[in-house]
């Protein structure tokens, strides 16, 4: 693995994009699991059949959708048993306010590691989901079976054949206002031991429509898909069906707002007054004046990553409070280092393989 080390953080030393190995299976439990893997599997391909033949055409929030996810989940046996939320003490939630959980119109940034993430947020929030990319503020809508398969890809820059596709959040919530949009801000799985570095994407919602960050994790966390390959694929799968269990924790964050549209809309308040000329004279307001235009053009300045310093700034919130609810650090990696991690990873599996032989 030390071949890898240059998609290691350098400041946490975490690998991002490794898989997580599943749990040893002692041989004599072997046929145990294959009999549990074999019970699940025609139960769970009915209830994805009765999913994509049927159910997905119904009306969002409908009683039998809920039923068919809930299904899909519960088969595998994922069982959700700890819902948290911020500002409300545990075994309140039912007394929560209703500015405390997401609601139509509003944004959820959620953290990113697995398909059943898509399955679970779709069970409890029926969300319309978006792929966000690293180059661009702007989102592309997705399908429940589009971000199912968006987890088996990398998006290491916006698509250019169809421009239309891709919307600001502010248009899409304008849109459905009677929907929650899921955003996933780290653009790519992960394996859940940090949060990547965030895609510009939450910067295209607008001020008004709050932003809840939402942090999902698994035990064991065996479940997670680093890696975009048909192997990847199928062993998720078989540690899926053939475990006895996986436990869901849910995390939900105070909310937040865009600030950095409206501070760049708004210009900066100037910090002059109509003032006496015994109080001061031309020289003086001339060089508050330019004191001001100094500090705003600094505070607008792009760097680097094109963004300015309070739309980092309001991108750093979200990614905190993702690491916060998740009890994971922070991470320089994003999108593209992924990219390039999945093709160094498959040269070496390649080149394993060929000295095998």
């Amino acid at each position: 693995m030390e071949k890898y080390g240059q998609y290691r953080d350098k400041g946490s030393g975490i690998a991002p994009f490794f898989p997580i190995s599943p749990q040893a299976v002692h041989p004599l439990l072997l046929p145990w699991h294959l009999f549990v893997f074999s019970i699940r599997i025609p139960f769970l391909l009915f209830a994805c059949f009765v999913w994509f033949a049927f159910v997905q055409f119904l009306t969002p929030g409908t009683l039998l959708r809920k039923a068919n996810l809930w299904c899909i989940i519960g088969i595998p046996g994922i069982w959700w048993i700890d819902l948290q939320v911020d500002g409300v003490r545990r075994g309140s939630l039912g007394k929560a306010p209703a500015s405390s959980i997401p609601s139509a119109g509003s944004v959820i940034a959620a953290s990113y590691t697995s398909p059943i993430d898509i399955i679970y947020l779709a069970t409890i929030l029926d969300p319309i989901f978006t792929q966000s990319y690293p180059d661009t503020k702007l989102v592309r809508s997705l399908s429940f079976t589009g971000a199912l398969l968006a987890c088996f890809t990398v998006h290491t820059s916006a698509p250019k054949a169809s421009d239309a596709d891709l919307v600001p959040l502010s248009t899409l919530t304008a849109r459905n206002p009677s929907r929650i949009i899921c955003v996933f801000p780290e653009g790519t799985p992960s394996n859940g031991r940090s949060i990547l570095h965030p895609t510009p994407s939450l910067l295209s919602a607008s001020p008004r429509t709050k932003i809840y960050p939402v942090s999902l994790r698994y035990t064991p966390a065996d479940i997670v898909t680093p890696i975009p390959s048909t192997i990847s694929g199928l062993n998720f799968l078989w540690v899926l069906l053939s475990s006895h269990t996986h436990v869901i924790r849910t995390r939900i964050g105070a909310p937040v707002r865009n600030t950095a549209t409206a501070e760049s809309t708004t210009s900066a308040p100037s910090k002059l007054e109509r003032r006496n000329s015994y109080q001061s004279n031309y020289f003086d307001t001339l060089k508050e004046n330019s004191d001001a235009e100094a500090e705003s053009q600094a505070r607008n300045q792009k760097g680097e990553d094109g963004l300015t310093g309070p739309e980092r700034s309001m991108l750093d919130v979200v990614a905190d409070a993702l690491a916060r609810l998740g009890r994971v650090k922070r991470v320089s990696l994003g999108v593209k280092e992924k990219g390039r991690f999945v093709e160094a990873w498959g040269r070496g599996k390649g080149s394993s393989r060929k000295s095998r032989s």
